[in-house]
C-alpha cells in the first residue's frame, strides 16, 4: 500500500494516484469508475487505507465475473491480481499465448463478412460504423458500452477485423443471456493481441508508455458509454 501509492505515507490515497495503481488491474474504465464510487463513500476524492482496501477487493470481484457491488465483498475470492512493471511474477498470465481463442473459425468467417460489408479503411472500422451494428442488437446501453471497451483492445477507438470478432462475439453472448465479463478472459484475447508474458530480466509485459497512450485515444461511439469519464482527473 505504502510503496506503491502512498509513497508519502499519509495513510491515504488520490484519485491520481489510485487511477494510475488500478488500471493496472485490466478492468475498463466504466468498471474501475463504479469501484471508484463505491470505495470513496464520502465522495473527496481521497482513498484512506480502509477504502483501499475495499476497492481492492472490488477489482478481484470483477476480475472473477463477480458483480461490482457492495454485496459481492464478503464473497470469497482470490487476491486481486496487477500488471507490475516492478515484478514480473505479479503478471496476469491474460497474455498467454497457449489458450486456445475462443471465437471459432466458423464464427470468425460470419463476422469477417460483417466487418467487411461495413467498408473498413485501412482494415480498421471507426466507432461510427461500428455504433449502428451494435445498437441493432437492442442491448442495453450499458452493456454495449462494456463491449465496446473489451473489444478496443489497442485503446485505438477503432476496432481491426480480430477486435471487431471479439466484440461480435460478446454481442450474441449477451444475447444468450450470458453475463458480458468485466475484464476480457484470456481466452477471447486474439492471437494477434496476445503478448509473450515476460520474466525478470526481460522488458516489462505493459511498458509505462501505455498509460500515456491512452489519454490521446479517439473517442467510443458517442452515446455508448456513460457521459461521466471515470476516474480521469
Amino acid at each position: 500500500f505504502s510503496l506503491q501509492v502512498d509513497s508519502a505515507n499519509t495513510g491515504r490515497v488520490l484519485a491520481s494516484d489510485a487511477a494510475v495503481f488500478l488500471k493496472r488491474s485490466g478492468l475498463t474504465d466504466l468498471v474501475l469508475g463504479k469501484i471508484w464510487d463505491l470505495a470513496d463513500t464520502d465522495g473527496k476524492g481521497i482513498l484512506n487505507k480502509q477504502e483501499f482496501f475495499v476497492a481492492l477487493r472490488l477489482v478481484a470481484c470483477a476480475q472473477n465475473g463477480l458483480d461490482v457491488s457492495l454485496s459481492s465483498l464478503n464473497l470469497p475470492v482470490p487476491p486481486p491480481r496487477f500488471t507490475d512493471t516492478n515484478s514480473p511474477l505479479l503478471l496476469s498470465a491474460t497474455a498467454s499465448s497457449d489458450v486456445p481463442w475462443a471465437v471459432k473459425l466458423e464464427d470468425k468467417a460470419k463476422y469477417d463478412s460483417i466487418f467487411d460489408s461495413l467498408n473498413p479503411v485501412n482494415g480498421l472500422l471507426s466507432g461510427d460504423k461500428v455504433k449502428p451494428v451494435l445498437l441493432n442488437s437492442k442491448l442495453p446501453v450499458d452493456i454495449l458500452g462494456r463491449v465496446w471497451e473489451l473489444s478496443d483492445i489497442d485503446r485505438d477507438g477503432m476496432l481491426d477485423r480480430d477486435e471487431f470478432a471479439v466484440a461480435m462475439f460478446l454481442v450474441y453472448c449477451a444475447l444468450e443471456k450470458e453475463p458480458v465479463p468485466m475484464s476480457l478472459p484470456p481466452a477471447l484475447v486474439p492471437p494477434s493481441k496476445r503478448k509473450p508474458l515476460s520474466f525478470p530480466g526481460q522488458m516489462p509485459l505493459i511498458p509505462s508508455s501505455a498509460s500515456t497512450k491512452e489519454s490521446h485515444q479517439s473517442l467510443p461511439p458517442v452515446g455508448i458509454l456513460a457521459a461521466k469519464p471515470p476516474l480521469t482527473q
